[in-house]
């Protein structure tokens, strides 16, 4: 039961008592709100809905599709200005920002909740409150945010979360905040200990909270992250190693995905003290008091990508009632290693599901390079681009896997369809594999590989953990020093997994010095392979015994999901064509493993979307990526269905829609130059799934229709 006005009834507070939850409902009437104990300083700011703003900066819907904000100084750039550039780059990394792939269309800050193109340019007054969540030592600093728009209705009191995506800061789900901030929800962002802006070893500077730089000295506990070593430890490693850079997922040693449910769960909490500072009841003496309170104030967690993981660890954390939904897309989760479950699809069962992100990862960072030549791919995304990009180092990259024995053909075009083949095995799907092309290029694998090797196992920097680090470059590949703009404007560019801003990843063991790993040579072969060595020492993390195996596979244990959601609704939504998320890996196993863990007391919906993959940014690049605008729909679509379905259901009580597959339309035509998306590319998710669409589980099966 929940109290549906500001003021409880004392019927409603009996309830709460009975429900246990107490918060603010007692029977002694509200109690005087409390900032929570793991909050330190606390920072508002004020945005009027015109200059500056919540969700676009001031921008609006045109600015945000447009060119990049300046700086006055790009050296020294002001709070306001990173703030600003923050929400303009998360926003365009997340979304396709072309009116023909559907911005300003079909979503995007006009977009009216109706889907219809009615709010201007969708600018958001209100406030945001940001702080950090840390025990004082400043060794976590985790930040957390909360905005309130002036459109916030007491009497219909919400709060959704929208943790930060991939590694990023703390603005790094800000498009998925958008739909709260229609429905005028508050939205709980956190970084959740991630973030774009490093520790600066070589000057020893680091970002504060706001994304300014300051030294670390003069920072001291206020630093967003600096890297645990002494002076006399830094001194050494800056001799041996000059410029490089500590990036706080990679090197916190805190393991941050471990924690990533409760920073979601703290976010939660820090709004709930926000919106009684700001706008809860005054007792006689002027105290603000506990008027929203877990039973009157609707709760969804969401996000995507690793946000949408951190809220469906929230959730299985969750035993007070913070979150009342769950509604995410394409999450990162981790299963365990025994879930008990398995995938079919059709009638054909997939051999290897439910693999950890960190191990199927590494085994991408392994091959995808030599399989992105395979003649197969001809036609696919980037693949013909890449094959002449990388024609020097590629083709002896296949070569060594097989020196090695790790492929068997002879000859380049044998090794490469071989290591595709192995890629499918080892759980992508037949759609995904079209995308190893452009992820290849882009150095996804390896630069998620190394950044979670090194969280997970808890590496210092200074460890350099398989040879790897963190640093600028020249054209040809060999470490320099970064231009002061890039490091200054990187809390509003990075993602916090290089290769970002200038930031390449390096080979510091490299024969002959340190290089950029893409044009690196391995010490066991002398090849230009791209360093597979490195790549097979991060694996070897993964299957083998060794001391740091042992510390990842720790690391590891501490982030696996068990998939009790506590009977809570809630809607996972997932592309089909995801390559860097396989479904067989992620949803479709916790899917099955909700399930079987909840019985007939789970009320998760899983919707596998067609034509969908994890980049929808990527979508928007025509001239740079063509064929993803012709092959692939966004997802970011049916995201927000997944909210509007979850609200339903907790305002209305609408049922949630089945398990489905949802047959989306490419836009087809030119590869480049797709025609313009409509709503019949993009259906609506079904009330009652024709039966070929229906996801179906039974005895710890899941089917996926073909």
């Amino acid at each position: 039961m929940r109290c549906e006005n500001p003021r409880p009834t004392p019927l409603c507070a009996l309830a709460l008592a009975a429900a246990a939850m107490l918060a603010g409902c007692g029977d002694d009437g509200p109690k005087a709100n409390a900032k929570p104990d793991f909050v330190g300083t606390v920072t508002m700011l004020e945005y009027d809905g015109s200059r500056d703003d919540l969700l676009t900066a001031g921008l609006g819907k045109t600015g945000l599709a447009g060119a990049a904000p300046g700086y006055a100084n790009a050296a020294a750039p002001t709070a306001a200005e990173l703030r600003r550039n923050a929400i303009y780059n998360n926003y365009r990394a997340l979304l396709d920002m072309t009116a023909a792939g559907g911005y300003g269309v079909l979503y995007g800050p006009n977009v009216a909740l109706d889907g219809t193109a009615s709010l201007g340019e969708g600018k958001v007054a209100g406030g945001e409150y940001i702080a950090f969540s840390d025990d004082g030592s400043g060794r976590r600093n985790v930040t957390l945010m909360v905005q309130v728009p002036n459109s916030f209705d007491a009497k219909q009191a919400c709060i959704v979360t929208a943790t930060s995506s991939g590694s990023r800061g703390v603005y790094g789900a800000i498009s998925a905040g958008e739909w709260a901030l229609k429905r005028g929800c508050a939205v709980a962002y956190t970084d959740k200990g991630t973030g774009a802006a490093p520790h600066d070893l070589q000057n020893d500077t680091v970002p504060l909270i706001d994304g300014t730089r300051a030294a670390a000295s003069a920072a001291g506990t206020a630093a967003a992250f600096r890297a645990a070593l002494t002076d006399s430890q830094r001194a050494a490693y800056n001799a041996a190693t000059p410029n490089r850079f500590a990036f706080k997922h990679a090197h916190s040693q805190q393991n941050p995905e471990k924690d990533w449910g409760r920073s979601t769960l703290q976010a939660v909490q820090f709004a709930f003290y926000v919106l009684n500072e700001r706008l809860g009841e005054r007792a006689a003496d002027g105290t603000r008091l506990q008027t929203f309170v877990r039973g009157n104030t609707l709760v969804i967690a969401s996000s995507i990508s690793n946000g949408g993981g951190a809220a469906l660890a929230a959730a299985e954390l969750d035993d007070e009632g913070w979150i009342d939904a769950v509604a995410v897309s394409e999450p990162a989760v981790e299963l365990p290693a025994d879930p008990g479950v398995s995938i079919r699809r059709g009638a054909t069962a997939v051999p290897v599901s439910a693999r950890t992100l960190i191990d199927f990862t590494t085994y991408a960072h392994v091959f995808q390079t030599c399989a992105a030549l395979a003649p197969s791919l001809a036609g696919a995304p980037y693949q013909a681009a890449y094959a002449a990009a990388f024609a020097t180092v590629a083709p002896p990259r296949c070569a060594s896997l097989k020196a090695k024995g790790l492929l068997t053909g002879t000859g380049t075009t044998a090794q490469a369809e071989e290591a595709l083949a192995k890629l499918r095995a080892y759980g992508w799907e037949a759609e995904a594999q079209v995308l190893h092309p452009s992820l290849a290029a882009f150095e996804v694998a390896p630069a998620v590989a190394v950044t979670f090797a090194n969280g997970l196992a808890r590496a210092g920097v200074q460890e350099r953990l398989c040879g790897y680090g963190y640093g600028a470059t020249s054209a040809l590949g060999v470490p320099q020093a970064l231009d002061a703009t890039s490091l200054a404007g990187m809390f509003a560019t990075g993602n916090g997994v290089p290769p970002a801003s200038n930031v390449q990843l390096l080979n510091e063991n490299n024969p002959g010095g340190a290089a950029r790993d893409l044009l690196s040579r391995s010490p066991s072969t002398g090849a230009f392979d791209m360093n597979l060595d490195g790549a097979l020492c991060l694996r070897d993390l993964v299957e083998g015994n060794g001391a740091w195996a042992q510390r990842l596979k720790t690391g590891v244990d501490e982030t696996r999901r068990n998939g009790n959601l506590r009977g809570k609704p809630a809607v996972i939504v997932h592309g089909r064509d995801d390559a860097l998320l396989p479904v067989s890996h992620t949803s479709r196993p916790y899917a099955a493993l909700n399930k079987r863990v909840e019985g007939a007391s789970s009320r998760l919906s899983y919707i596998e979307v067609t034509n969908a993959q994890h980049f929808d940014s990527f979508i928007g690049l025509p001239t740079i990526l063509p064929g993803y605008d012709s092959r692939y729909i966004p997802l970011h679509v049916y995201l927000n269905h997944a909210l509007d379905a979850v609200w339903a259901n907790l305002k209305s009580g609408t049922a949630l829609p089945p398990s489905q597959v949802v047959r989306t339309v490419p836009r087809g035509g030119t590869p480049g130059a797709a025609p313009a998306i409509t709503a019949a590319n993009v259906p609506a998710i079904a009330a009652a799934p024709a039966a070929a669409n229906r996801i179906d589980y039974a005895a710890g099966v899941l089917t996926i229709p073909d």
